[in-house]
């Protein structure tokens, strides 16, 4: 495709402070087609960009990252969306093609992807392995630093997941420079882990080195075994509390990027990264478009948008 690293640059960066919040369509749910036709399905749903996958089986393989991605980030900017970010399976510095992931995303002009995957070995103690997770992060942000990148960590929910508590990641970032290291909070997953208030207190913690924002909602149900799970739904189907979230992001000063996950059964395999559909193509659209209608009519309402 013939672009350029330098080409991408101004228009690959993020949004700036004071402008409307980028909504991102995750790249995850599109595996089942290529980085151009994604692209487009995405910006016709009427998406501000895309977060794209650079990942083992994701639209990019880190192997491949040097090659790959300038070609996609050109698929993505030819479709009019932006490429704000990516989402990378990175943990630490040690993990495969991590250097050359951040070299050529920088180099793009892509500053922030999302980073993760630290869990708890119950075999040690919460406090020694935050203080190895902290050296690990340490050691990220010299390496971001080098390229003028941020990583995001993503906070899930769940048993032996790190950042889950998220006091632990707040921990572990307060004393680094978050402009290299900081938080992609999930509202989703924060309500999971914290219902009724612990979210509020989550998000009052976590929001001032929160880069950016991942959403989706969710409802307790019992699964087929009979025991109380998480089950991902439709935006606004669920107990995500959205107004006041986005009302403390809109105090917060947040300036994105903000991505909508869709991980509910009703989406087909699209909702778990699967590169085959088993809905037709008109209904995960239609879906879609629902979700983007609600979030868009949340954050008009938020004075966010």
């Amino acid at each position: 495709m013939g672009m350029s690293a330098g080409a991408a640059v101004s228009l690959a960066a993020p949004v700036d402070p004071g402008h409307k919040l980028q909504v991102c369509a995750f790249s995850k749910h599109f595996h089942w087609l290529n980085v151009r036709e994604a692209s487009q399905l995405a910006a016709s749903i009427g998406y501000d960009g895309l977060d794209l996958t650079v990942r083992k089986d994701g639209h990019v393989e880190p192997e491949r990252v040097a090659d790959d991605l300038p070609k996609a980030v050109q698929a993505i900017l030819a479709s009019g969306l932006k490429a704000p970010m990516i989402t990378a399976g990175i943990v630490d510095v040690g993990s495969p093609h991590a250097e050359a992931i951040l070299k050529t995303a920088s180099a793009l002009g892509i500053k922030r992807y999302r980073w993760g995957g630290f869990r708890y070995d119950t075999s040690k103690s919460i406090p020694q392995q935050i203080r190895e997770f902290q050296a690990q992060s340490r050691d990220l942000a010299a390496m971001n630093k080098r390229y003028g990148v941020c990583a995001m960590y993503h906070t899930h929910s769940g048993v032996g997941q790190f950042g889950a508590s998220m006091w632990d990641i707040w921990s572990v970032l307060k004393d680094l420079d978050t402009s290299a290291v900081s938080v992609n909070l999930d509202i989703g997953h924060a309500t999971v882990e914290g219902g009724l208030g612990g979210w509020v207190n989550t998000s009052r913690l976590l929001l001032p080195i929160s880069k950016g924002i991942a959403v989706k909602d969710f409802r307790w149900e019992k699964n087929a075994a009979g025991k109380w799970s998480p089950r991902w739904c439709g935006l606004g189907q669920g107990m995500v509390d959205f107004p006041q979230f986005f009302a403390m992001l809109k105090t917060s000063g947040f300036d994105g990027p903000l991505q909508l996950h869709m991980e509910y059964p009703e989406l087909g395999d699209a909702h778990s990264g699967k590169k085959r559909m088993s809905i037709p193509k008109v209904e995960f659209v239609s879906l879609m478009k629902r979700d983007l209608a609600v979030l868009r009519g949340l954050l008009k309402e938020g004075g966010l948008a």
